[in-house]
């Protein structure tokens, strides 16, 4: 019988102890594809800590330019400092490990949007020596390089989105592709020499909206080897911000059917500790124009019940096990798969 099958008939709670559960998620290495919550608040940090997350894709850019991602870098860099005791940066696969080893959580520069690099491509060796390891090509609306998912037409890579792509997979940086539109999608993935992924975004054909991706460009993706993390973002799920933990498991089931445990991962997409006025300011276009409408989003924010914030990662080993996936399965969902695509594309270690 299929985990998925397996899941209709196993109460959770009966079939998979608290304490195997425990055992189970403290010996994965547990990496979230997407947090984007408020950075540089002692509680964000430890959460991540106490939670037992050993790296996260930290957004540090989305509608940022160059001289602002700066800035944000070098905030980062006092925290590093100042939070020593949570967090630790991450430039390499045994940097997670590292991170593991020392009990903080590993922290992973991300980018939503390639906007810092303004129409330079040298800028990208360059923040890659400051530590950035993940781009997204676009962020909902178009750039230099292509459209995102959100825009009125989607026109796919411009000359200089080939380049960049080019340019990302010479000096070792995962391109990510959840909030671009879909023809940029399959050019990308058909230029990249390196895989891609889908840090955080699910199947559209489960739930259509223009955030989730196709049948087609998941397959496409995967065929190259690439990962999906599958998203938790509320206002992605039918019933919004009364969905719960058994939702977002049936939303990585439905990934695990279509591509196998080999690809597919988390990516949360915490938002923990942002204010309204900051989601204003992501739903804004090219953050700047406000939205005639902005998605309900409720204050203080809170996620899926049963998978409230970064202390309860847990609860997606424990919830997956429960539906019938073996250990092995588990730890790859859970970080595994994260960790060697990382280690493929930043250091070419297949």
């Amino acid at each position: 019988m299929a985990p998925r099958l397996i899941s209709r008939f196993i109460d959770c709670s009966m079939s998979f102890s608290t304490g195997k559960a425990d055992s189970l998620y403290g010996s994965c290495i547990a990496i979230d594809g997407l947090d984007t919550s408020r950075w540089g608040v002692e509680s964000v940090f430890r959460d991540l800590r106490d939670g037992g997350v050993t790296a996260i894709n930290a957004t540090i850019a989305i509608w940022d330019d160059f001289n602002s991602t700066m800035d944000n870098i070098a905030r980062w860099l006092a925290w590093f400092d100042q939070f020593s005791e949570f967090i630790r940066p991450v430039h390499s696969a045994a940097d997670i490990h590292s991170a593991k080893s020392e009990n903080r959580c590993g922290i992973i520069f991300g980018w939503q949007n390639a906007t810092p690099i303004g129409n330079s491509l040298d800028r990208l060796a360059l923040f890659h020596r400051l530590g950035v390891r993940i781009v997204q090509l676009t962020y909902n609306e178009r750039n230099l390089l292509g459209n995102g998912c959100y825009e009125r037409k989607d026109d796919g890579l411009s000359k200089f989105g080939q380049a960049a792509i080019d340019e990302m997979n010479r000096v070792g940086i995962l391109i990510d592709l959840s909030h671009t539109g879909d023809r940029t999608v399959m050019e990308t993935i058909e230029r990249s020499a390196a895989p891609v992924a889908f840090t955080h975004a699910n199947a559209r054909s489960q739930c259509d909206h223009p955030r989730n991706k196709t049948d087609e460009a998941i397959r496409a993706l995967v065929a190259k080897g690439g990962v999906i993390g599958a998203n938790a973002f509320p206002m992605f799920f039918p019933n919004g911000f009364d969905s719960t933990l058994d939702d977002y498991l049936d939303a990585i089931e439905y990934l695990l059917e279509m591509v196998g445990p080999e690809h597919v991962a988390v990516g949360t997409d915490f938002c923990q500790e942002q204010s309204r006025a900051w989601f204003e300011w992501l739903f804004a276009s090219q953050g700047t124009i406000p939205a005639r409408e902005v998605a309900y989003t409720p204050h203080p924010y809170r996620h899926l019940h049963g998978l409230e914030g970064t202390r309860q990662f847990g609860n997606i080993a424990a919830g997956l096990s429960g539906r019938g996936y073996g250990d092995d399965d588990v730890r790859k969902i859970i970080g595994g798969n994260w960790l060697r695509l990382f280690a493929q594309v930043w250091e070419g270690i297949e």
